[in-house]
């Protein structure tokens, strides 16, 4: 699913398509975030100039979670989720243009969703 979503935006970008564009930053985001790995507690250096910066070869490593593909849907679906609740929330508000803009945008990410 990354590798069809970082397609699809490159497609989107040449195409200057601005709401699939912004739908797939966020969901590729998304997904890079949940595979972040929180940093271990290690040792820190003395250098007063970079608060919390770590020493050592392969300090600047970071080990990455491996997500499932259910893991990818559950988080384009929760992309797709937020979109439209904020789009109700902005459509109660009167800022009916807002809410049409996420609606599109949850229109795009509707595309990657397995049928179910």
């Amino acid at each position: 699913m990354r590798t069809t979503l970082r397609r699809d935006l490159t497609a989107a970008l040449k195409a200057r398509d601005r709401v699939a564009v912004s739908a797939l930053r966020s969901a590729l985001a998304a997904i890079d975030n949940a595979e972040a790995v929180p940093a271990p507690d290690s040792p820190t250096s003395d250098a007063e100039h970079v608060a919390g910066a770590v020493v050592g070869v392969g300090a600047a490593e970071a080990a990455r979670r491996e997500l499932t593909a259910d893991d990818l849907h559950a988080i384009v679906a929760a992309e797709v989720a937020e979109r439209v609740d904020a789009a109700t929330g902005y459509a109660r508000s009167g800022r009916a243009e807002a809410a049409d803009r996420l609606r599109a945008e949850a229109d795009v990410l509707r595309r990657y969703l397995r049928p179910e």
